[in-house]
C-alpha cells in the first residue's frame, strides 16, 4: 500500500523545493497589477498577472517603506524577489523585495483615454452636479441582487430610517454585458420616480469594476433627472462613474448613509425645535406683557381725559373767533354792495351815452362805404345772367344778357357792342 502524506507534509515538500530551486530563489517577472491592498500594518498585497496567468504577492512592511512609488490597479511593473510556498493558505506567491514601474496596462490606459475624452465633454463638471435630497420616501439601487452591496445598503437604510422604500434594480455588475445592465437599471429607476439612485457594487480588481468605466453608465447617470450616488468598490477604487454621479461614496455602506436622513436624529431635532419654538413663544409673550404695563402706566401718567379737555377747549375759542369774524366780513360786505348799487345806475347811464356816441360814429363811417349810398348818388352795378357782378367789359361779348342795377328797380339789356378801355 502506497504510503499516505498530510496536506502539511505535501505543503512542505513543495515549500523546500522551491527554496533549493536557483532560479525561484532570486528572479523578476513582469506584469500588470491587480487587486492592490495596503494593509494597516504596512505589507502590500497585490496580483500580478498577464494574459494567461495570476500569481499572487505579498511585499512585506519593511520592503514597502523604501518603494518610490504609489502601486495601483493596472500599472504594468517588474517585480523582483523570489518564490515560496504560503504554508497555511496552501497557496504560491511572491515575496516582493522591489518594484519597478514599467508601464500602464490596457485597461488603465482604456479609462484614462475615456476619462480625458468625457472630462473635455464637461460630462464631470460641478455646474451639473445634482444636490442629494435630504428626506427621501423612495431609495433606488442598481446593484447585484446578492452579495454584500445590497445586504449593507438594506441594512444602513433599516438601521437609519426604516419608513424609508428601497426599489431594487437586480443589475449584473461584472463580466460581458454588465455596462449595459448597470445603464439600463439607472433609465428604469429614473422613470420609476424614485428620490435618488444608489449605483454600485463591492470592491474588486480594475477587470472586476470595469463595467463602471464604460461610457454607457457615464452617460446614463448624467442624463438621469434623478440625484445619483456612486458606490464603487472600496475608498481606494475611482471609476467613470463615480466623476459623473453627482456624489461619489467610497462604499456601498457610506452611499446608503448619505442617501438616507437618520429618522431617530430627525424626531429628536424636531424635539429640539419644539421646545425651542415654544421659549421663544413665551419669551415674547413675556415681552409684550411688559411693554402692556408700560403703556398703561404712560397712559395714566399722561391722562388723555384732560388733554381731550384742552383740545375741546381751544376748539371752542376758535369756533367763537370764527363766527366773530365772519359777522364782520358779512357786515363789511354788505355796506360795500349798498355802496355799489347807489352808484351803478349813474355809472350805467354814461356808459350807454358812450356806446351810442360810438355807434353814430360807426354808422357814418359805414355810410360812406355803403353800396346802397352809392346808388342814391345815381350809380348803378352790372351782373351776367348767373348773377356774377361784372365790373371788367372784357368779360362781356355782343349779344350777351345784362341786369343793370339801380336804387331802385333793375334793367335787363342786350349788350350791343363792348368797348375795352
Amino acid at each position: 500500500m502506497a504510503k499516505v502524506y498530510t496536506v502539511s507534509q505535501i505543503t512542505s515538500y513543495l515549500r523546500k523545493l522551491m527554496l533549493r530551486d536557483p532560479l525561484l530563489g532570486s528572479l523578476s517577472v513582469s506584469g500588470e497589477l491587480s487587486n492592490v491592498k495596503y494593509h494597516i500594518s504596512g505589507h502590500i498585497y497585490f496580483t500580478l498577472k498577464d494574459e494567461g496567468a495570476a500569481l499572487s504577492g505579498i511585499m512585506f512592511a519593511s520592503d514597502a517603506a523604501l518603494l518610490d512609488l504609489r502601486l495601483t490597479d493596472g500599472m504594468k511593473v517588474w517585480v523582483t524577489g523570489s518564490i515560496g510556498v504560503y504554508e497555511k493558505g496552501g497557496t504560491y506567491q511572491i515575496y516582493a523585495k522591489s518594484i519597478r514601474r514599467e508601464g500602464r496596462g490596457e485597461l488603465y490606459e482604456r479609462y484614462l483615454k475615456l476619462k480625458e475624452e468625457l472630462e473635455e465633454m464637461g460630462m464631470f463638471d460641478d455646474i451639473y452636479k445634482q444636490p442629494i435630497p435630504v428626506y427621501i420616501k423612495r431609495l433606488g439601487v442598481v446593484t447585484a441582487s446578492t452579495g454584500a452591496a445590497i445586504r449593507d445598503i438594506i441594512n444602513i437604510t433599516k438601521r437609519r430610517n426604516p419608513y424609508v422604500e428601497i426599489v431594487l434594480y437586480p443589475a449584473k455588475v461584472q463580466g460581458e454585458g454588465a455596462a449595459e445592465s448597470v445603464a439600463a437599471g439607472i433609465r428604469t429607476l429614473d422613470d420609476a420616480g424614485v428620490d435618488v439612485i444608489i449605483a454600485g457594487r463591492g470592491g474588486g480588481s480594475i477587470e472586476d469594476l470595469w463595467a463602471f468605466n464604460e461610457r454607457i453608465v457615464a452617460e446614463a447617470i448624467f442624463n438621469s433627472s434623478t440625484p445619483v450616488i456612486s458606490a464603487v468598490g472600496h475608498e481606494t477604487d475611482f471609476t467613470i462613474a463615480d466623476l459623473a454621479a453627482d456624489l461619489r461614496a467610497p462604499t456601498p455602506s457610506a452611499a446608503a448613509e448619505l442617501a438616507v436622513f437618520d429618522h431617530g436624529q430627525y424626531l429628536e431635532s424636531l424635539d429640539h425645535f419644539r421646545d425651542g419654538l415654544r421659549d421663544a413663544i413665551g419669551s415674547r409673550i413675556m415681552r409684550y406683557r411688559l411693554r402692556l404695563k408700560e403703556a398703561e402706566s404712560e397712559l395714566k401718567k399722561n391722562r388723555p381725559d384732560a388733554v381731550i379737555a384742552s383740545k375741546k377747549m381751544r376748539l371752542a375759542d376758535i369756533e367763537a373767533g370764527l363766527r366773530e369774524h365772519m359777522k364782520e366780513r358779512l357786515r363789511t360786505d354788505r355796506e360795500r354792495l349798498a355802496e355799489y348799487s347807489r352808484k351803478m345806475p349813474d355809472a350805467m347811464q354814461g356808459r350807454i351815452t358812450d356806446l351810442r356816441h360810438d355807434v353814430a360814429i360807426y354808422a357814418e363811417r359805414l355810410k360812406g362805404v355803403s353800396p346802397l349810398e352809392k346808388l342814391t348818388m345815381g350809380y348803378s352795378y352790372v351782373s351776367d345772367e348767373k348773377g356774377r357782378n361784372i365790373r371788367d367789359a372784357s368779360l362781356l361779348s355782343k349779344g350777351d344778357m345784362i341786369n343793370i342795377h339801380m336804387l331802385k328797380g333793375r334793367v335787363k339789356a342786350e349788350v350791343s357792342d363792348v368797348e375795352e378801355r
